[in-house]
């Protein structure tokens, strides 16, 4: 199959597949006589492993070191636990920081609860008084990165 069929079939752009192939993540198929690349079942199944692993958010790197895995099945999985291991606590501080900009937007929300003018709208007015680097309903604790605590 051409890579536009690929492409199709698997649901990854064909710049993704291209640069999968750059980074040695997807081999580079076989040309055909016109010089389009051909891919088959392996380069099919191989991407759609990628594209699941990526689905998973896994880094490239990692699913270049699983993919090792794959091609050395007697290979010891303690690597590949570790390395899920660490995924799931990527995941897991990110969705604690994400509840806590859950909680830092209801608080700006808050801030204002009908329909006026922009002038009065206390959400423009904490995010302009956090950019001046006062205190803000969603920063409590101190001011955003980057901005500083007036006196």
């Amino acid at each position: 199959m051409r890579i536009g069929e690929l492409s199709r079939t698997t649901g990854v752009d064909i710049e993704t597949i291209r640069y999968y192939e750059k980074l040695g993540l997807l081999p580079a198929p076989a040309r055909a006589d016109n010089g389009y690349r051909r891919y088959g079942p392996a380069q099919l199944e191989r991407l759609a492993f990628i594209r699941h692993c990526r689905a998973l958010d896994v880094p490239l790197a990692e699913v270049g070191r699983l993919l090792d895995f794959v091609a050395r099945p007697r290979a010891d999985c303690g690597d590949i636990d570790r390395l899920i291991d660490t995924q799931l606590a990527r995941v897991r501080a990110r969705l604690k920081s994400m509840r806590a900009l859950e909680k830092q937007l209801a608080a700006l929300r808050a801030r204002c609860g009908k329909r006026h003018d922009a002038a009065g709208c206390g959400i423009l007015q904490e995010l302009v008084s956090a950019a001046h680097g006062e205190a803000c309903a969603c920063h409590r604790d101190g001011p955003p990165a980057g901005g500083r605590q007036r006196r």
